[in-house]
């Protein structure tokens, strides 16, 4: 049984560093007005751009920032150009492009599930996308007609209190490295973070539920889940109960904010909501790592295919995993393995192609030159004669066999590939299952094997850092 003073004393002093870390991350007045007065002016040029249209239109702002649930210091403003249900895709875009350059004419077009305006404007980071003015989510013609809906429902439900707990909620999460769901980080988005503080009344009560979590976790905040969901927490859409609000969410960033709810809760400190700054390895600090660890570092590296990260990232992960099945098919047993990317190049050289590197750490380093090969037992009349045969007529000298080994066939045969290296830079591992468009700058690859890998901590200094020095 719980001591009552003891718990008293464990929540006045978590609500000592909540108290100091809302200070900090919750907007005040002047921010908030600030921040108002931008939009206001946004909101403004783009009823004036959109007047001088064939077709009508109108503009909502959405996101945190209408909401009053941002991190202080975030300054985005995300306004959305709604057009009749019924307009074309191409008449959308083409009308949406047009009103985004007449509002931000220093922006440039970046794209979703299709093209919208990004810019800057007064110092904020301004995102203008046109969509559908749908009669529900359910009637969406592109994923972007739902996030209006998501606006209109939140806004009805989150006080003061509920979006200065979303703050702490948000801030906790960036604090912890799980907020943002692009699909390199695979965290938790902004509109699932606050349906889940929505769904329990406030932060703490989050956290303390999440503690005990046993995935799958569900909520369906009306009620209403009309499909069946395989994810380890699903979150219905309150607007559309056909979507998990955190299928993007990775099993590790919910089992990372499990683990970080706990420690909240039995070490309230004000550094679980501040991101850690790595400073990147350098070549000593790998071979330090290397010496101390005695594996086999592997690193495949090669230009990136000119993709944005929500398009690379889950081409470099599909491709690891090739990689990794084609070490450990061959005995070269991966002990640990992530994909890496040159983030910091741009600082270095504003133009040439992003480096990326498929890393893996290998507990066998090289294999003996015969492998044995099983074949069906002795009993199993036909497939045992094919066996036999295929290799009993087999006059290579590096075969031994075939022969029996309990009730079996056996034949102990040249070994493919005996190290890593040969692997990695043969035709044989580009044939496993890689990112369609990473395929082609794979065949362009750079291998890597050993103490070698140290020179990459001039272009993989911090991944490799986040790799040699892991934590939850």
């Amino acid at each position: 049984m719980s001591d009552p003073e003891s718990d008293g004393a464990e929540s006045d002093e978590l609500e000592a560093v909540l108290a100091r870390v809302r200070d900090r991350v919750v907007p005040g007045p002047a921010e908030r007005d600030r921040l108002r007065a931008v939009a206001a002016e946004l909101v403004e040029r783009t009823r004036e751009a959109v007047a001088d249209l064939p077709v009508e239109a109108d503009v909502v702002q959405v996101g945190s920032t209408a909401r009053g649930t941002w991190v202080s210091g975030d300054r985005d403003i995300d306004l959305f150009v709604r057009f009749d249900a019924n307009l074309d895709r191409e008449q959308l875009e083409e009308y949406g492009l047009a009103v985004g350059h007449a509002v931000l004419p220093d922006g440039h077009e970046e794209y979703a599930e299709h093209p919208y305006v990004k810019g800057t404007y007064e110092g904020f980071d301004v995102d203008l996308v046109p969509c559908h003015d749908v009669e529900t989510a359910g009637d969406l013609v592109s994923a972007v007609d739902r996030t209006p809906f998501h606006d209109a429902y939140l806004s009805a439900r989150l006080d003061d209190d509920l979006a200065a707990d979303v703050v702490l909620a948000k801030a906790f999460l960036k604090g912890i490295g799980a907020y943002g769901s692009d699909l390199r980080t695979e965290g938790f988005s902004g509109y699932l973070t606050e349906l889940l503080v929505l769904e329990f009344g406030g932060f703490v009560p989050l956290v303390e539920s999440a503690r005990s979590w046993h995935p799958p976790v569900e909520f369906d905040p009306e009620g209403h889940a009309e499909a069946t969901f395989e994810d380890p927490l699903v979150v219905v859409d309150p607007t559309d109960p056909t979507r998990n609000v955190a299928a993007v969410l990775s099993a590790g960033n919910a089992a990372r904010f499990q683990h970080y709810a706990r420690e909240l809760i039995a070490a309230p400190r004000v550094g679980l909501f501040e991101p850690d700054e790595l400073d990147p390895l350098d070549a000593a600090d790998v071979r330090d790592h290397l010496d101390r660890r005695e594996t086999t570092p592997a690193a495949v590296v090669f230009d990136a295919p000119d993709l944005v990260d929500d398009q690379l990232w889950p081409q470099l992960r599909r491709s690891l995993d090739g990689i990794v099945r084609g070490l450990n098919g061959r005995g070269f047993d991966v002990l640990r393995a992530q994909a890496m990317v040159d983030d910091d190049r741009a600082e270095r050289e504003p133009t040439g192609p992003v480096r990326v590197a498929l890393y893996a750490e290998l507990e066998v380093a090289e294999r003996p030159a015969v492998e044995r090969h099983d074949g069906p037992p002795v009993a199993v009349r036909k497939h045992a004669a094919s066996f036999y045969e295929s290799y009993a007529d087999d006059v290579d000298p590096e075969t031994y066999g075939p022969f029996i080994d309990g009730d079996r066939y056996v034949v102990e045969r040249e070994r493919e590939f005996t190290t890593a290296r040969a692997y990695l830079e043969s035709d044989a591992a580009g044939d496993v299952a890689l990112g369609a468009q990473v395929e082609p700058a794979f065949a362009d690859r750079d291998v890597l094997v050993g103490d070698a890998v140290a020179t990459l901590a001039s272009t993989f200094g911090t991944a490799l850092r986040e790799f040699y020095e892991p934590h939850p």
